[in-house]
């Protein structure tokens, strides 16, 4: 396996950790009902998806 010759310093170390942000999940409107849903996945809310019932809401 692999080990590396050297200890990386915190710099290069929090360079790299710097990218490791999590991005926000995209929201769209169900046309339905109007409440924010992620795109492609059936709405929480009123259970519809491409215009059609899919799952009955709880």
């Amino acid at each position: 396996m692999a080990v590396p010759k050297r200890k990386m310093s915190r710099s290069n170390t929090r360079t790299r950790r710097s990218q490791w942000k999590a991005s926000r999940p995209v929201l769209v409107n169900c046309p339905r009902c109007r409440d924010p849903k992620q795109p492609h996945v059936a709405c929480p809310n009123c259970g519809t998806y491409n215009n059609r019932q899919v799952v009955n809401p709880a």
